[in-house]
């Protein structure tokens, strides 16, 4: 535990300040305030009471109370009441409250002035944030859903796809690991490429970001604050994502930050304690189990008498601690937010920690009568990311022999030249990384006419990291120091200039977009490293010139550096007749320098119609109080190939096969030779998308409801092939598949209940279930390889991928049908060749990809009390257990490695029956879980003597992944371990994978 020490000048200056700002609060909450000019305090009238629904007479907790014209304004509390100090009788107070309609009351000479806000229309007015602009959401025509704040997943988050999972129909969100800080999968109606990957483009306050690695192996969004998130906006279709052309063919997410408010300021500060441990922790043997096992099955056991639970050793019970300070206001002209925030979260396995340190400033400046506007947005972050040797240390505790003790007499890691104490690697491995990340956008827009806006867009992304991996040298067992030393610059600058024109005139409303943007990116990266270290207390990442291997054959350095550009032209229509007829079209072009001169620009349009019924008079006394159709059809691209690829490339090296000497002297000369063929008729991969939804809002917008059917298909597959023509300077070479698609199609339902009594009991209840299905067809090959396996006699042997007729992630298997009389494995076969079990006896064996996602979420709050649960699942999906392959047999527990009841699952096996990849270590991947349980309470601060100074207390308590129904055995069902093969991306395989956490999480808010 660290102790900060703070000086005592320090001390003085602060404390000066803040008697200051106390001397100026205790006048303020007397009904007065301080006359500069006169030394004078001017009486003041304090106004109090209490705001409600005025159809239920529910407190609203949280509504704004606003002096108009000026800073000064104040929050209700848990029961509706607020308490104010105004100037004069003069002054007028604005009531405003989120989807309710705002009062403006002259105070008069009351001092007590309650009042009953009336609830908005509906929530159709809600502002829902598109490409380049905003709508509403009764207006908007694409597929799309908005999630605010107040609806986001609650306990340890690390990045914003954790805000969303579960709540978004169509959108499947997998933790790969549980480390803290691990990357996530996010998936939008399916994945529709080979190298495309699945996750989609993510915007930030207008700024397309960059999915790459930032540098180590953690989410490149762990940089972003949750707390700063307002809103965000998930787009889905073809219509909705065409404005962003070639990167939204995986859909989109914008992220909008938070900003001030004009007439108000507030000061908030959130504390959150968290506490986890390892969920479900793999049963192996224990020390006595293990002694009956091994000479069970024919073994003898090394017996030292102990009994070490060696999961337990390398894990923890690991704290998280969380601390934001945000402050926000403005006045007519100027608005403002900014935070500070503080996040330290240890993992569940020892010397794992995720440091994370960041700075937001947002503000919007009007000049010129509010002509000129004026949006910066500034985020500048640390993070810091301390790793064990994961796999290593995982394999050696489900493995280790549990007879033998952790620790030594001296207290220290015990050593053994037999196997690898984990305990021990986890104090000689060491893996930092450390990133240092800027966003900024600058946005000015200028009103040219009343009609027309032009808006400019800078914005620049930036981060560097430092990556040290360090092995401490030992002597038992034997080990060389040695240090590894990464450097990574990712850049990301990004100009757009578009004008918006606006009109409406009788029945009609038109909102036209025309714009340029132009990106460029940068990736650099550089390593080099140090062999053989003595053993010292020094640590070599602290003085790397104790290394003692330098010579350039060990430790050449490495390096390599990328550079593409984007340009882009766009352009959308809007039109609405009789605000229930609606139309858009959207186009845009994308040119890339990932292709060659023939097919650079790619062309991506999209169209799309809505049509609201619940507008038309012959529905308007019906029982619906929103009622919408609407259908779209468009195209998406992707360029997500290799920079550089449609040229040729030439390698020079010194080699047998590549150079022979000129002379009798043995110089040899590098030889030259061609390693990729040019090839400038590569061209975008284009995905086609409909589109056909319904929306519908029943009981004055109580039963709210979406439908839609989709349909993605995938061609002009880029993919790197091999050349028909056997005599080619080049192994393989890229290309579009002219025939080979991929197919994702399926329904979406949506729905949402709300109930309030006058009582001030609320109930919310709401869930989404998505059935997709995924096929590729006419692949040129039997199976593209995107996963395979590792472990003693495993590597690199096939375990899914991409096969005609079959979804993204088939696993493409050897169907393991028992053990025969001899205790060897059997395996079908298929081909009928009279041999089981060879490559041609392979079969699709199922999936990685779900076909049902499922969420449920639900809401019931009395009074100030609120308690919140949110439940998710997948079913229609396989998992491979790599780790059940590669350690949990029979032969492996005869050699006196430990292993589960698993690992002696058939009798009658031989303890030399080898286990290759096959079916049987496909298991069930389904799960349902509850994600996380939130009770909270905002307490009135008249109770605790505060209100004078605090207008909100919010108390919580979190529980996340409190429970998972599942049929599998690992260490979770929520698992994806990266085992892609040439750049395409794997699905479905669980390695050694770092163990899911169970956590309790407490919070504190409060606002001034």
């Amino acid at each position: 535990m660290k102790i900060f020490y703070i000086s005592p000048p320090f001390i003085k200056k602060w404390s000066v300040l803040c008697w200051f700002f106390l001397a100026i609060s205790a006048l303020a909450v007397q009904g007065k305030s301080p006359d500069f000019r006169t030394g004078k305090a001017q009486a003041e009238l304090t106004v109090s009471g209490r705001v409600v629904d005025a159809a239920t007479n529910e407190s609203l907790a949280g509504c704004t109370v606003v002096l108009k014209g000026s800073q000064r304004g104040t929050t209700t509390d848990a029961k509706g009441e607020y308490r104010i100090v105004v100037p004069s009788g003069d002054a007028v107070l604005v009531f405003g409250f989120i989807g309710f309609v705002s009062q403006e009351i002259q105070v008069g000479n009351r001092t007590t002035l309650n009042v009953s806000l009336a609830a908005a229309a509906s929530e159709l007015t809600q502002v829902v944030v598109i490409g380049y602009g905003t709508t509403t959401k009764k207006d908007a025509t694409g597929a799309m859903t908005t999630l605010k704040s107040t609806d986001f997943n609650r306990g340890i988050i690390n990045s914003p796809e954790q805000l969303l999972q579960g709540k978004v129909a169509g959108v499947n969100v997998t933790s790969a690991s549980g480390e803290p800080g691990a990357s996530q999968s996010i998936t939008i109606r399916g994945p529709g490429g080979v190298r495309t990957g699945s996750t989609p483009l993510f915007v930030l306050d207008g700024i397309p970001l960059d999915n790459s690695s930032t540098g180590g192996v953690t989410n490149p969004l762990n940089f972003l604050n949750p707390q700063d998130i307002e809103a965000i906006d998930v787009l889905k279709d073809a219509s909705a994502t065409a404005i962003y052309g070639a990167r939204g063919a995986n859909g989109v997410v914008l992220i909008t930050t938070k900003k001030g408010k004009a007439g108000t300021s507030n000061l908030t500060l959130s504390a959150n304690v968290g506490i986890s441990n390892v969920a479900r922790p793999i049963p192996v043997f224990n020390a006595d189990e293990y002694r009956k096992q091994v000479v069970a099955v024919g073994g003898i056991v090394d017996d030292k008498k102990a009994s070490t639970d060696w999961q337990r050793e390398i894990s923890r019970t690991a704290i998280t601690q969380d601390y934001n300070l945000g402050f926000s206001g403005g006045a007519e002209k100027l608005t403002y937010y900014g935070s500070l925030g503080v996040q330290n979260q240890e993992g569940v396995l020892k010397n794992s920690r995720l440091k994370r340190y960041t700075g937001r400033f947002n503000a919007s400046q009007k000049f010129l009568d509010d002509r000129l506007a004026l949006d910066v947005n500034l985020t500048a972050s640390q993070t810091v990311n301390e790793r064990p040797p994961i796999e290593g240390i995982l394999g050696a505790a489900l493995s280790a022999n549990p007879t033998y003790p952790a620790y030594d007499s001296t207290g220290g890691p015990a050593r053994y030249q037999a196997f690898t104490n984990p305990v021990l690697s986890l104090a000689l491995q060491k893996d930092i990384t450390t990133i240092n990340r800027v966003v900024a956008t600058i946005s000015p827009s200028y009103k040219i006419t009343n009609a027309l806006v032009y808006k400019l867009n800078l914005g620049i992304d930036n981060a560097t990291s430092t990556r040290d991996l360090q092995s401490l040298a030992s002597a038992v067992p034997q080990q060389d120091g040695r240090l590894e030393s990464i450097y990574k610059t990712n850049r990301n600058v990004l100009i757009e200039n578009y004008f918006t024109y606006t009109r409406g005139w009788a029945n009609h409303n038109l909102t036209a977009l025309v714009g340029h943007s132009y990106q460029k990116f940068y990736i650099q990266e550089r390593s080099w490293s140090i062999n053989k270290f003595p053993i010292s207390p020094i640590e070599p990442i602290n003085n790397p010139s104790l290394g003692q291997d330098l010579t350039l054959a060990n430790n050449r350095p490495g390096g390599s550096s990328i550079e593409n550009e984007l340009q882009s032209f766009f352009g959308r229509l809007n039109y609405q007749f009789r605000d229930r007829y609606l139309f858009t079209a959207t186009v845009r072009a994308d040119g890339s320098s990932k292709f060659g001169a023939n097919n650079k620009y790619g062309v991506f349009p999209s169209f799309s119609a809505g049509w609201r019924l619940s507008e038309e008079p012959f529905l308007q006394s019906g029982p619906f109080s929103d009622l919408k159709l609407r259908a779209g059809w468009g195209q998406t691209g992707n360029q997500e190939i290799p920079s550089k690829i449609t040229q040729a490339l030439f390698t020079s090296q010194v080699g047998a096969t590549t150079s022979y000497p000129l002379d009798n002297s043995t110089n040899y000369p590098a030889g030259t030779t061609y390693t990729r063929l040019a090839n400038p008729d590569i061209q975008w991969e284009v995905s086609t998308q409909t589109d056909v939804g319904l929306d519908f809002g029943l009981f004055k917008g109580a039963l709210t409801g979406t439908i839609d059917y989709f349909r993605k298909v995938s061609g002009k597959i880029l993919l790197e092939v091999i050349p028909a023509d056997p005599i080619q300077p080049a192994a393989t070479y890229w290309t579009n598949v002219p025939d080979m698609s991929i197919t994702n199609q399926g329904v979406e339902v949506g729905l949402n209940y709300r109930y309030a009594s006058q009582r001030g009991f609320r109930f919310d209840l709401g869930g989404n279930i998505t059935f997709i299905k995924n096929v590729v067809n006419n692949s040129p090959y039997s199976v593209i390889t995107s996963g395979s396996a590792t472990g003693a006699g495993l590597t690199s042997a096939t375990v899914n991928g991409y096969v005609n007729g079959q979804p993204i992630g088939t696993f493409f298997l050897r169907e393991y049908i028992g053990i025969d009389d001899k205790g060897v494995s059997k395996y079908s076969d298929i081909d009928g060749d009279g041999i089981g079990g060879t490559d041609k006896d392979r079969i699709a064996a199922g999936s990685a990809l779900p076909t049902q996602q499922f969420n449920l979420n639900a809401r019931v709050g009395y009074k100030g009390f609120d308690l919140t649960a949110n439940f998710n699942g997948v079913s229609g999906n396989k998992l491979y257990d790599n780790t059940a392959n590669a350690f949990f047999y029979k032969a492996r527990l005869v050699k006196g490695l430990n292993g589960p009841a698993e690992a002696v699952g058939e009798p009658n096996e031989s303890i030399n029956n080898s286990a290759p990849v096959s079916t049987r270590f496909l298991k069930d991947g389904a799960f349902f879980r509850l994600n996380n349980l939130t009770l909270s309470y905002s307490l009135d601060p008249k109770l605790i003597g505060m209100k004078r100074w605090i207008s909100n207390v919010r108390l919580s308590a979190t529980g996340q992944n409190l429970f998972v129904i599942t049929k599998y055995n690992g260490y979770d069902p929520e698992v994806n371990t990266d085992r892609t093969v040439n750049g395409i991306s794997s699905y479905g395989i669980d390695y050694l994978s770092y163990p899911k956490a169970r956590s309790f999480v407490f919070g504190l808010n409060l606002t001034f």
